[in-house]
């Protein structure tokens, strides 16, 4: 989620991505076999069989199994607990449990080809026999996974994994867990349950699966950066996309609270300043500063002298539909109105790009620094040498700032591995879509527009996306804390005035809405989770 300008576009091919993917050819497979005495001491004469034993299977190679998709290409490895797959392309993807199931040595790499699955399964059994006796079934059970053997029954598979018939949240972790894991049979069969239970137009969860499968799929396949991409091969026209953000802008009270409880601490930080420059990381559509020039101007002894400078990107302009000059006539036709003194100043560059020479520091002037829902964008030590969201606080710190807002989603999605990230964004967005179907009827077409092109994609890049490529990378409070303190900056805390304007603003909303205040920063939550913190520094 960011403030206005963070946007996804699902045509309607893309919608149905996670109906229709086409399943691929093969995979390679390297079997060996289970050792149902693992548990008995070896003599010698007996490890030296085994031995040879282990030299005979390393011979044996053949194809199993379909992959789920087309783009992918695999090495399988069966062990007695399950299949494990690991992507050959790179992706980062778990490695531990795979290599704890290999039994016999290091796992086989070996080229698929073309066997006779009945002369296989003879020499197979011929080992079995030297290794266990004539009596193992092996073999056999081993036959039920080779080709034409992998879709089960789905109520077995449920007894299998544990998982009760339309439980769509725990499929979709069970998922997500034999991704992280490497075991393609079991990803394949879930994706496939998955696609017949979610919908874009269904409840929170099933809309919240649609978007997860979407990410799965796409991280599957080895491809989530450039799958991530495509999703905005069909981008909405600025009016459209202005329109989406305007709705979630008004149905979640996310976005309000974040701009009042910075607007707040500024106004309380520079109210004897005559001279206000103010650093906006994300200045989207100048929306937030409204309120605070209004604010400014009714202040006794008149308005100071303000001057902006909004930094901004690509995606802002897409949807102003124009650059930032846009920006500043907007906010220099409501100054004048107010008889302000005004100044705009645009930095057309990312946040991460943002240097001292970017920015004109003038003396007299009292400086704020606003990062609204931005700062988790910046590439930190774990993406990036420069370690860009740790040096913007340095530099930003140098330049002595009255006031630094920071607006941020209470989200763990940084540097968490897969699984435990993936558990995070469906706690996290679960309560989001919740918190939008409290606002909007369920069969409104404007609310699946909103979450297509508001959410969904923030959602696809931290599923299927990793290193430079995963541009969501939230933190909670705690991390921030840390990182604000060992810059050189201590804590501002809210004035009681922040906090009673917010409680006014969530009594337009549901009642599942909470406000925290804690040791002077404040919280916004909805139900069980904290959705937003909002904090000043000096």
């Amino acid at each position: 989620m960011q403030a206005s300008t963070n946007y996804t576009v699902f045509d309607k091919r893309q919608q149905s991505l996670y109906q229709n993917s086409t399943p691929g050819r093969y995979v390679q497979s390297n079997f060996t076999p289970e050792n149902h005495q693992s548990s008995h001491s070896f003599s010698s004469d007996e490890g030296s069989q085994q031995k040879n034993i282990q030299n005979q299977i390393s011979n044996v190679q053949f194809c199993t199994l379909e992959s789920s998709l087309a783009t992918a290409n695999y090495a399988m490895h069966h062990s007695p607990s399950s299949f494990n797959c690991s992507p050959n392309s790179g992706s980062p993807v778990s490695q531990q449990d795979s290599q704890s199931d290999i039994i016999y040595g290091s796992p086989i790499s070996a080229s698929c080809i073309t066997e006779d699955p009945n002369d296989l399964k003879s020499r197979l059994k011929e080992i079995e026999a030297a290794m266990l006796g004539p009596d193992s079934d092996i073999v056999d059970s081993f036959g039920n996974t080779y080709p034409g053997h992998l879709s089960l029954d789905p109520d077995k598979w449920r007894q299998v994994i544990g998982i009760p018939q339309g439980d769509l949240k725990q499929l979709l972790i069970a998922c997500a867990r034999a991704l992280a894991e490497n075991d393609l049979i079991a990803v394949e069969w879930l994706i496939s349950e998955l696609k017949k239970m979610v919908s874009v137009s269904g409840d929170p969860m099933q809309r919240l699966g649609a978007y997860l499968l979407e990410g799965l799929i796409a991280r599957l396949s080895s491809s989530g950066s450039s799958i991530y991409k495509s999703l905005k091969c069909k981008e909405p026209t600025s009016s459209e996309l202005m329109s989406y953000m305007h709705m979630l802008y008004e149905v979640c009270p996310y976005f309000k609270f974040g701009y009042l409880s910075a607007n707040g601490a500024i106004a309380e930080a520079v109210k004897d300043e005559n001279m206000i420059h103010i650093i906006d990381f994300q200045i989207a559509q100048g929306s937030q500063w409204i309120t605070l020039i209004q604010a400014l101007a009714a202040r006794p002894g008149g308005p100071p002298c303000i001057r902006i400078t909004g930094v901004d990107d690509s995606n802002s302009a897409h949807a102003r539909g124009g650059g930032l000059h846009l920006v500043g006539q907007r906010l220099a036709r409501l100054a004048q109105s107010y008889s302000v003194p005004f100044e705009f100043h645009g930095a057309a560059i990312s946040g991460s790009e943002v240097e001292l020479q970017h920015i004109s520091i003038r003396p007299g002037e009292a400086l704020v620094v606003n990062f609204p829902f931005q700062l988790h964008h910046m590439p930190d030590e774990s993406v990036s040498m420069r370690n860009h969201r740790d040096r913007l606080l340095r530099m930003v710190r140098s330049l002595s700032p009255k006031i630094v807002t920071l607006v941020e989603q209470e989200c763990n999605t940084n540097t968490a591995p897969f699984f435990p990230r993936f558990l995070e964004t469906l706690d996290y967005y679960i309560a989001m879509f919740e918190s939008v179907d409290a606002s909007i009827s369920r069969d409104n077409k404007q609310r699946i527009d909103v979450e297509q092109h508001c959410i969904a994609r923030d959602i696809v890049n931290i599923i299927a996306c990793e290193g430079a490529e995963r541009v969501e990378r939230h933190e909670l409070f705690g991390k921030w804390k840390s990182r604000f303190m060992m810059a050189g900056f201590r804590p501002c805390p809210l004035s009681p005035m922040v906090n009673a304007t917010i409680k006014t603003l969530l009594q337009n909303y549901s009642e599942h809405y909470w406000l925290e205040e804690r040791d002077g920063v404040l919280y916004l939550g909805w139900k069980h989770r904290t959705m937003v913190v909002s904090c000043a520094w000096r």
